[in-house]
């Protein structure tokens, strides 16, 4: 009997479990994926000497190379692509900015300058061109000091911005790189930077200057020439390096960080960074060079409209997700990704997740994948204002609901919802049922044995008598 009431009880709770999960596999959010070849492989990058590199992909982020991407370095010079990006975010180019006694100091001892005075006023243009192309520490300091009020404000909004891109292995100290222990990056973490700042079109066209020349200024009556130090981009001192396609970038030396790179380079639609961290020269513009080879010799720029069924899959993911009509749903059709030369669009592999983007009309984030390897994302576009505005049709437009005078409701998932709820209800009754009757049933038996115990006993007391 006992066997018996524990074979109902496990097959009441066998049943409320398997009705239980069911109902989590159909709320949970799907991921769709196309057809993955078992011979997903990523090609096989150079050997390089730099300590640290990273070579990345600007349009999609994709990481193609890496070595030692997360080891922390001192970056030198190469920290005021971040003082160009932050100033660039936090001022216009025509403010005025004046050189403080302490930003005319950070050029003593020899270190990177462009004499400028105390008291001397420049653009800010003026000032961002002195800092990228002759990498004036003076410039760097000049432009903190202005823009964040004073250079201790700076480096917060700084390491604020390093934040926001997902940098995990930054923190910076100051805003022209000169040695500093508490100041120190990593070689993904600046190529984050890196690439950030390159979608600034004005950061853009500064670091891609080869020359150029101040104007006289209020200490300077004469005009000054500026000249990149980026080698494989201007003839500075050597053509030995010159590089057909790179577009800019950032130099960086000190005796403890060694000689850091940033470099940009364009061929055939791909834009790529890559940056090399404690090289011992010249392997910082050779180790570039190399990467940068490998980089358009091993992959393609393939659109995310073109990609196999995005259609289905966009689909697919928009209705498990969201209850939205296909019809409403679309992906940023300005976004790439960058997968291997001999990979086959069905390679890639896709999921949503939530999406950052304080854009209205942007429901969520696809992303794609090639083998294990993340090779870019794009943004999950609602194409009408109802989809928007979709979540607070029943909220008053005061409390930030739309105008729409009815309920959009996806009355099949609801059904879903309700038919699980229910089951799962009454799989508990069932369960509950059969505990309770099994406890009266044993309480039912063990009083009788107890009245037939008893009786038995009268009947031989009476025999006795």
């Amino acid at each position: 009997m006992r066997f018996s009431l524990f074979k109902r009880v496990c097959a009441a709770a066998l049943l409320s479990s398997t009705v239980f999960c069911s109902s989590i596999c159909i709320i949970s959010p799907v991921n769709v994926q196309a057809a993955t070849s078992k011979s997903s492989k990523w090609p096989k990058g150079p050997d390089v000497e730099s300590k640290s590199a990273v070579l990345m992909d600007v349009d999609s982020g994709t990481v193609l190379y890496s070595k030692k991407p997360n080891d922390k370095h001192f970056p030198a010079s190469i920290t005021k692509v971040m003082t160009a990006l932050v100033a660039l975010e936090h001022s216009s180019l025509d403010e005025t900015v004046t050189y403080s006694r302490l930003a005319v100091a950070q050029s003593a001892g020899g270190t990177s300058s462009i004499a400028r005075d105390v008291g001397e006023k420049m653009t800010m243009e003026e000032s961002l061109y002195g800092m990228m192309l002759e990498s004036a520490n003076e410039c760097a300091w000049a432009i903190a000091e202005h823009v964040g009020g004073t250079e201790k404000n700076f480096i917060k909004m700084m390491n604020a911005k390093a934040k926001s891109l997902g940098c995990t292995h930054t923190h910076f100290d100051n805003p022209n790189g000169l040695p500093d222990d508490k100041h120190w990056t990593s070689a993904l973490d600046m190529a984050k930077i890196s690439r950030a700042a390159y979608k600034n079109p004005v950061f853009a066209k500064i670091t891609g200057t080869k020359h150029m020349v101040l104007p006289p200024t209020n200490k300077h009556k004469d005009p000054t020439p500026l000249n990149n130090h980026h080698c494989m981009l201007n003839f500075f001192h050597t053509s030995r390096y010159l590089y057909d396609y790179c577009v800019g970038g950032k130099t960086g030396y000190t005796v403890a960080a060694r000689s850091t790179l940033v470099t940009y380079a364009k061929k055939d639609g791909k834009t790529l960074v890559c940056v090399v961290m404690c090289a011992e020269t010249p392997n910082h513009w050779l180790d570039t060079r190399k990467l940068m080879d490998w980089g358009f010799d091993n992959f393609k720029r393939v659109k995310v409209s073109d990609i196999e069924n995005i259609t289905q899959h966009v689909s697919k993911l928009g209705k498990s997700n969201y209850g939205a009509d296909s019809s409403l749903i679309s992906v940023d059709d300005s976004s790439t990704i960058m997968i291997p030369k001999s990979a086959s669009k069905s390679d890639v592999k896709m999921s949503l997740s939530k999406s950052t983007s304080s854009s209205d009309n942007v429901i969520g984030l696809m992303n794609f994948k090639y083998g294990d390897k993340t090779v870019g994302n794009c943004n999950l576009l609602a194409n009408s204002s109802d989809v928007k505005s979709y979540p607070f049709h029943n909220l008053s437009t005061k409390k930030g609901g739309s105008s729409v005078s009815t309920i959009q409701i996806n009355v099949f998932f609801i059904a879903i919802v309700c038919i699980v709820a229910v089951a799962i209800i009454l799989g508990l009754v069932f369960l509950l049922r059969h505990i309770f009757w099994s406890i009266s049933k044993r309480r039912r038996d063990v009083t009788s044995e107890k009245k037939g115990h008893i009786s038995y006993k009268k009947i031989r007391d009476n025999d006795h008598h």
